[in-house]
């Protein structure tokens, strides 16, 4: 796989009949979830669950995503989802970066990109980020991309 950044966290997904829409590729709305899926997976992976998001009343939330389909997923294809956290400010703000990959041939499906901020979870405000997120993720950050 050619991956933007070193060391992805990888996410696996088969694609399944219920994932193919009309015209007979994996509907654009599935990405969406898979990608849901492979971030929270990370993490957890790190150390951070939605029970501990519940505990400290924050949680990050999707200010901006945006989504590249580069080319079609049909069923029974197998795709790897590598994710990246590619900046933590420490205050508000966080960025994940995406890739999806179709195993058999290595074809790159997919790029996406999510801004988030820190909310309080019972108000939905901004709010700063706790020194929990800090420690969790800032060391996760993966800043230089894959040299080409």
């Amino acid at each position: 796989m050619s991956w933007d950044f070193p060391q992805p966290y990888i996410y696996k997904v088969r694609v399944e009949h219920e994932h193919v829409d009309g015209l007979h590729h994996a509907n654009n709305a599935e990405y969406v979830r898979w990608c849901e899926r492979a971030a929270w997976s990370h993490s957890v992976e790190l150390g951070l669950d939605v029970t501990n998001y519940q505990s400290m009343d924050r949680g990050m939330a999707i200010r901006q995503a945006e989504y590249d389909y580069i080319l079609a997923a049909r069923e029974g294809d197998e795709l790897l989802i590598g994710t990246w956290l590619t900046m933590v400010d420490g205050r508000l703000n966080m960025t994940r970066k995406f890739q999806v990959f179709r195993a058999s041939d290595e074809a790159l499906v997919l790029r996406a990109t999510w801004q988030m901020v820190c909310i309080e979870l019972s108000s939905g405000k901004p709010k700063r980020m706790p020194q929990t997120f800090k420690d969790i993720y800032s060391p996760a950050v993966v800043s230089e991309p894959q040299p080409q």
